[in-house]
């Protein structure tokens, strides 16, 4: 099956969108492009960096110009968390391929996101991790073409149940 649409995989942070995302380009014979990997490659800064020096806002105006810049075709993209946030982002992605949600449970997430400080996680001042995952439900829903659960599964069946919905 092959795709001239783009697959853009959204999700928390944690949810495996990177290791799916370069599994899935392997087996659909497409592209893999991370933002974040193209975040750190335009500001030749870490994400953590980027959010420590200039704060969750300057980093979202930086993942926005980021995407919105791409302009991929045949490529699976894994983004960060927080790209549901930009609605211009969105509206980029969702113009140029369908839109995959794996969805994980809070327990999930927390369990995956041991070292948190290092993975450039970007939380409001004074936001709780809770906090983040609950006003982004409604935002990954609202954008999603479809959703896959990603929670207590293997690698493997994630991307074969990404790869029967798409």
């Amino acid at each position: 099956m092959h795709h001239h649409k783009n697959i853009v995989l959204i999700g928390m942070p944690g949810a495996g969108k990177s290791t799916v995302g370069v599994v899935l380009a392997k087996s659909l014979g497409m592209r893999f492009i991370d933002t974040d990997i193209l975040i750190q490659e335009r500001t030749g800064r870490m994400l953590q960096e980027i959010l420590d020096e200039d704060g969750p806002d300057a980093f979202g105006r930086i993942e926005e110009e980021t995407v919105l810049s791409l302009h991929a075709e045949h490529a699976v993209i894994a983004t960060g968390g927080s790209v549901v946030c930009s609605e211009a982002a969105m509206a980029h992605l969702k113009a140029g391929g369908v839109v995959v949600y794996l969805e994980i449970s809070y327990d999930e997430m927390e369990r995956r996101l041991k070292n948190i400080m290092t993975r450039g996680i970007v939380l409001l001042p004074g936001q709780s991790l809770r906090g983040m995952y609950d006003e982004r439900v409604p935002l990954y829903e609202r954008y999603a073409d479809l959703t896959v659960a990603s929670s207590g599964e293997g690698l493997e069946s994630v991307v074969g149940n990404v790869l029967e919905v798409v």
